[in-house]
């Protein structure tokens, strides 16, 4: 599962700005890998005030900064259009600069993953993964 951290400095996220990005983030993982937006989790963290500094200074602006960990083995064309798909849906929902918004994608290796009880498989595999996964989660997930 990918996890999204949300991090935001200098700015408070309405319930709705949180939804609507949560969706994004989802449809556009699920658009760029390929993998069922159910996959993506995605966790909001306000930065306190005063907590946030660039070298040694405090940063003043409204930031938005995601972390994302995702499975290895997608290309770098996949990751661009993923991470630029992210960028835009922040622009969009948040209102946010374009020059304050920071993303990272981490690559994990699949085999160094457990959710849902499991060890992750590699990308392309998820439907043999899924499909092994007991019946009341899958349709859980599905839901």
């Amino acid at each position: 599962m990918p996890t999204y951290n949300v991090f935001t400095s200098n700015l408070a996220l309405t319930n709705f700005q949180k939804n609507k990005i949560a969706a994004e983030i989802s449809q556009h993982h699920e658009a760029a890998t390929g993998a069922e937006s159910f996959f993506a989790q995605i966790i909001f963290h306000k930065i306190e005030e005063n907590s946030h500094f660039i070298g040694s200074k405090k940063v003043i602006t409204r930031q938005i900064f995601v972390h994302g960990e995702i499975r290895e083995g997608r290309s770098d064309k996949i990751k661009n259009k993923l991470i630029t798909s992210l960028r835009d849906a922040l622009i969009n929902f948040s209102g946010v600069d374009k020059e304050n918004i920071w993303i990272y994608l981490v690559d994990l290796k699949p085999d160094q993953m457990i959710e849902y009880g499991e060890i992750l498989p590699k990308p392309g595999d998820e439907s043999v993964w899924f499909n092994a996964l007991p019946t009341n989660l899958k349709k859980k997930l599905k839901e």
